[in-house]
């Protein structure tokens, strides 16, 4: 049995600080494996703008030459919202402990997640930071260097903010689906 940190969301789109927050997880001691998992759809939204089977394509293409990370398609095979503490259970079937990596954007609304309270039971939090975002004492924390939001990335997309190995078909991606809207 192995200890894994979680690492869900929607990845609309992907960008380097998913990429560094893997890296930083990584070097938790106690982390064996990060695991990687978008969502089919958030569960707090009512859309996607690229669709998952596109964006775990982009995950698993960012994330392939990484030691001791896995893409999981777990979410994204379901075809339906999931909540996390779902994906928890059912990786709690293969390892022994789970620590679930959130940014600190998510800490005001984490009362709210299904089931919060057996699901702070089952997990070790780990916090992102985020927007200069306090987080309690109480989580462990991620210093994350890069401050970028997907939703701001998406109407302006900048090609340093991606990773280099699909940023030409991201920034394509969010071009034709923005032209699509503006017409």
């Amino acid at each position: 049995m192995k200890t894994i940190a979680l690492f869900g969301g929607s990845f609309d789109p992907p960008h380097i600080a998913h990429e560094l927050i893997v890296k930083e997880a990584l070097k938790i001691k106690e982390v064996q494996k990060v695991v990687v998992m978008p969502t089919f759809l958030n569960p707090f939204k009512t859309s996607s703008f690229a669709p998952s089977a596109l964006r775990l394509k982009w995950l698993k293409s960012i994330f392939k030459d990484y030691k001791n990370v896995e893409v999981s398609s777990f979410e994204v095979s379901k075809e339906k919202k999931n909540s996390t503490i779902d994906t928890v259970k059912y990786l709690l079937k293969e390892y022994s402990k789970v620590y679930l990596i959130i940014g600190a954007d998510n800490l005001e609304s984490l009362v709210k997640w299904q089931q919060y309270d057996e699901l702070k039971t089952l997990v070790s939090f780990v916090v992102a930071t985020r927007d200069k975002i306090k987080i309690p004492e109480s989580f462990m924390q991620l210093v994350i260097a890069k401050d970028i939001s997907s939703t701001a990335l998406r109407k302006n997309m900048n090609s340093l903010s991606l990773p280099t190995v699909c940023s030409p078909e991201i920034i394509e991606f969010y071009k034709e689906k923005y032209e699509k809207y503006e017409k």
